[in-house]
């Protein structure tokens, strides 16, 4: 191997081993957060994981440069990820029963619809950037009020834990030993909330350093094809939200994976989309995004709220959602050559 290999390899495992400990971390922190704070894990879930930092700075980038279709590829790219491989993956994974109130699904299922008005309506502006981030905050302060409104707020805590007593008294668990983020329930609100802090900190420097040690693997060995090269750019720039919906579904916590693919489909089609156009200026849009792209992304997501208001995220629901992603990509590189992707 070539030291220039051997060092892109050291520098993919550290960023992917820190992507996956701040993964862990900070799920365990919003837990103990919302338990402190009595606030409510959907809120912490779409503030802290589904306002995704790293995609944005790439975004503001790419557009400054004068990328703009590549930007909006990531607007794209992320939805079309979230849907088709993160969810998709925690419920082969991860099946579980979900309890998600229809009107969460329903702004689910709406989202990429918001951007279709918007496309249609192309080139995209700043003007459109206020507007678009404007909807996401609007998003944002609906799920406040309802949370803090509501007699009991949904995917607080507590419902969690009174879910395991309920297994332990069935199977003779040990509550101790068996309940998710134990260490991290009795920690002070605000202590809870500024170690996630840190934690997202760490996920962004992970995010960050497994895509470089990527980048340098790649270029090191030679390894081309652009089906290849976009599929693993996107498993890799995806792989931070894929443990945000996995590990939570796996220690007993659906609900923060679940606000992750919500909070995060929303707000790339809303607030992601509206700080790359505020920040970059304007961005022409395709015939592709309109006539293939965006009606994927409507139909997918669409597919997903059904199976979410089924509440049960069963393993050929996954298979169901993979299948559609892997169909679209093949189409994309047949039919228009490329595909919206993350780097």
């Amino acid at each position: 191997m070539e030291a220039s290999g051997i060092e892109s390899i050291f520098i993919f495992v550290s960023g992917a081993t820190l992507l996956i400990y701040s993964a862990e971390k900070l799920i365990g922190y919003l837990v103990g957060a919302a338990n402190g704070l009595r606030v409510s894990v959907f809120l912490l879930a779409i503030i802290f994981t589904g306002i995704e930092f790293d995609d944005i700075f790439l975004g503001v980038a790419l557009n400054l440069e004068g990328l703009g279709g590549v930007a909006l590829g990531t607007v794209l790219g992320t939805a079309l990820s979230l849907v088709g491989v993160v969810l998709a993956l925690a419920a082969i994974l991860t099946p579980t029963r979900v309890n998600i109130p229809r009107d969460y699904i329903a702004l689910f299922a709406l989202a990429p619809l918001v951007m279709v008005a918007f496309v249609l309506a192309a080139p995209l502006t700043a003007l459109d950037g206020v507007l678009l981030l404007g909807l996401f905050l609007l998003f944002l302060a609906y799920v406040v009020v309802r949370e803090s409104g509501a007699d009991k707020p949904v995917f607080r805590d507590p419902d969690m834990y009174e879910r395991l007593v309920e297994a332990e008294e069935g199977g003779g668990r040990s509550f101790s030993d068996e309940m998710p983020f134990a260490e991290v329930r009795e920690l002070p609100g605000w202590a809870g909330l500024g170690l996630a802090v840190l934690a997202l900190a760490g996920l962004v420097i992970g995010a960050a350093t497994t895509g470089i040690g990527t980048e340098g693997v790649l270029e090191a060995y030679g390894i081309e094809g652009t089906v290849f090269g976009a599929t693993i750019a996107t498993a890799v720039l995806t792989i931070e939200d894929i443990f945000l919906t996995v590990e939570p579904a796996r220690k007993g916590a659906p609900e923060i994976g679940v606000g992750n693919v919500i909070g995060s489909v929303v707000f790339s089609v809303t607030g992601k989309l509206g700080i790359i156009l505020l920040a970059g200026g304007s961005i022409a849009v395709g015939g592709g995004v309109l006539g293939w792209h965006l009606p994927v992304l409507v139909a997918v997501t669409a597919l997903a709220a059904y199976f979410l208001y089924r509440g049960y995220l069963r393993p050929w629901h996954g298979y169901v959602l993979l299948a559609f992603y892997i169909v679209y990509w093949a189409v994309s590189f047949v039919v228009f050559g490329t595909v919206p992707v993350e780097d």
